[in-house]
C-alpha cells in the first residue's frame, strides 16, 4: 500500500503518476483512489517481468507510461500479456543462435 499512498502524495503536489502493480495486488490502486496504474499478471517481486528479459521490461514501462497524458480520471488497465519465465526467454535465445551461425566471437 506504500506505493498507493506515494503516489497520492506525489498527485496531490501536481506531479502526475503510474504505479505498476501485480495481480496479487490489483485490489490497492481501487481501494486507495489512485490516478493510473498499470496490472501486470507476474509473479511477487516481478511486476515488470523476468530479471533479463529487457524487451519485456521496456514494454511494461511503455505501456504505463502510456496512461500518463491526458488521464483526469481514474485508469486502471491491465497489461495483456503473461508473464514469461527466463527459462523460456533462454531458450528462445539459444534456439535463434542456433539458427545464425554467423554471430561469432569478436575476431573470428
Amino acid at each position: 500500500m506504500s506505493v498507493g499512498h506515494v503516489q497520492r502524495a506525489f498527485e496531490a503536489a501536481g506531479i502526475p503518476t503510474v504505479g505498476i502493480y501485480i495481480r496479487a495486488f490489483e485490489h490497492v490502486p481501487h481501494n486507495m483512489g489512485v490516478s493510473r496504474a498499470l496490472i501486470t499478471d507476474h509473479p511477487m517481486g516481478r511486476p515488470v517481468g523476468a530479471p533479463g528479459d529487457i524487451d519485456r521490461q521496456r514494454s511494461i514501462v511503455r505501456a504505463a507510461l502510456e496512461l500518463l497524458p491526458g488521464s483526469t480520471s481514474q485508469q486502471i488497465v491491465r497489461y495483456p500479456h503473461p508473464y514469461r519465465p527466463m527459462d523460456v526467454i533462454v531458450g528462445a535465445q539459444r534456439r535463434e543462435t542456433s539458427r545464425n551461425p554467423t554471430d561469432t566471437a569478436p575476431g573470428s
